[in-house]
């Protein structure tokens, strides 16, 4: 049975994504606001002017200006006695936003990091709804409202019915990274040093806060959407603007995502990339050379796209035994900057057979709005052949929380997954995996 998590101080824990469970006042934690700047100084006066004018307490709340290589510093003397303001800058290297984030944050001293681009202004109450979930609910990751000033107001659209569909991303689904937008963005400093930062290697337009959003929804990021954390952006959306080469742009995005992000929208071309969506870990001890190829072609067999790690004491003998030439099969332990990205892991032991649809099937018992784990039972299927059989399939998201807390909370990683995602059962006969009984036959 799921339910929240006290780990104290004030702060909790919810089951998957519902952060509706979180209830009261923020905590008033320092807040540090991290803005990537790049020669916009009348802009920027605009927004300093509004965060002198925020509701949220001044002595709680620091500016960090990160100057993306300008021409001139930053404007920011004439806030001296209103804000907690400095600046740092980088050398000028053409786009890199993701890094002046980034360096932001190096210096910045607050537990909770509110993110704002230089020209776009926040309402007086912003600081303050933005930042009341990341205070009590550290998991979370908040995304503001961003209007629009151009010829006419806007909101876009596509945004909109984002969140109307989601529930204000109370029911996100795998894809809401996409409505995830670092101009407005909100969470604690613990939950973006677990995800790592922003990527560097984004040194053009978008992209760098999706990537980021679906990592940390990897790690077990709550996302959430308040509508009443507003601000005003000076100019029309992206896809409103007069943009050269937009195609290119978009395509630039796409190729640069693609990698790095495994949601199969992301991956319409059907080719493969080093971090596969569903990662394999098949423990190598029960297995000869024979059985082990049959189950790792199962397994690869079973998913579109999928990675095998073989792993054990006999896993390298036997790995080489089998004279393979095939990038989705590796021999060790995935690293960590796979199983960042991955969205389902595979844990499988003993001389098991999948079905051509199993691990399809299998991935689709656990995600947002469903369990965090799914074990295969093989009870009555007529005991595990030889060797012991075991096939439980995770989402990353479940795993990365779980594990996070298990200091904090003083619960186990098995009592945390429980509570906060919960584990299913499946049948085997009835996601079609097999155990196999003897040695099989290869020859033709």
């Amino acid at each position: 049975m799921t339910g929240t998590v006290d780990i104290g101080d004030g702060r909790m824990l919810v089951p998957d994504n519902e952060w509706d469970r979180v209830h009261g006042s923020s905590r008033y934690p320092v807040v540090s606001v991290i803005i990537p700047y790049y020669d916009q100084p009348s802009q920027l006066s605009l927004v300093l002017t509004a965060l002198a004018e925020q509701t949220y307490p001044a002595d709680r709340l620091e500016v960090v200006v990160a100057d993306d290589g300008s021409s001139q510093p930053p404007p920011i003397d004439r806030w001296g006695a209103q804000l907690n303001i400095v600046t740092i800058r980088q050398e000028d290297r053409g786009f890199r936003a993701a890094a002046a984030r980034n360096l932001g944050v190096s210096v910045s001293r607050g537990s909770v990091l509110c993110f704002l681009d230089a020209d776009t202004v926040p309402t007086p109450d912003y600081v303050r709804a933005a930042t009341r979930l990341p205070s009590i609910l550290p998991d979370a990751l908040v995304v503001g409202r961003r209007k629009h000033l151009s010829a006419a107001v806007t909101e876009p659209a596509w945004l909109v019915d984002a969140y109307e569909r989601t529930g204000d991303l109370l029911h996100p689904g795998w894809d809401a990274y996409k409505y995830m937008i670092s101009a407005v963005m909100t969470c604690g400093r613990s939950l973006f040093d677990t995800v790592g930062g922003f990527d560097e290697s984004f040194v053009q337009y978008g992209g760098e806060d999706w990537e980021f959003a679906n990592r940390a929804f990897m790690a077990g990021a709550v996302f959430a959407y308040e509508r009443t954390a507003l601000a005003w952006h000076d100019g029309p959306d992206w896809a409103e603007r007069s943009v050269s080469a937009r195609t290119d742009s978009k395509n630039a995005e796409a190729l640069k995502l693609a990698p790095l992000i495994t949601d199969p929208a992301a991956r319409r071309s059907g080719l493969r990339y080093r971090v596969p969506d569903c990662v394999v870990i098949v423990a190598s001890d029960s297995h000869s050379a024979a059985s082990l190829s049959v189950t790792i072609a199962s397994s690869v067999g079973a998913a579109e796209d999928c990675g095998v790690w073989i792993v054990g004491a006999n896993a390298a003998n036997l790995y080489h035994e089998l004279g393979l030439d095939d990038s989705r099969v590796h021999l060790g332990e995935p690293d960590d900057w796979i199983r960042a990205r991955c969205r389902f892991l595979v844990e499988v032991s003993g001389r098991v057979i999948f079905g051509k649809d199993s691990l399809r099937r299998l991935c689709a018992e656990v995600g947002p709005g469903a369990a965090g784990g799914v074990k295969v039972d093989f009870a009555g299927d007529g005991g595990s052949g030889i060797g012991d059989a075991a096939v439980t399939v995770w989402t990353s998201r479940a795993l990365h929380r779980s594990r996070r807390w298990v200091a904090e909370s003083g619960r186990s990683e098995l009592e945390l997954m429980n509570s906060l995602f919960g584990v299913r059962r499946a049948p085997a006969a009835t996601v079609g995996v097999q155990v196999a009984q003897s040695e099989p036959w290869l020859s033709w």
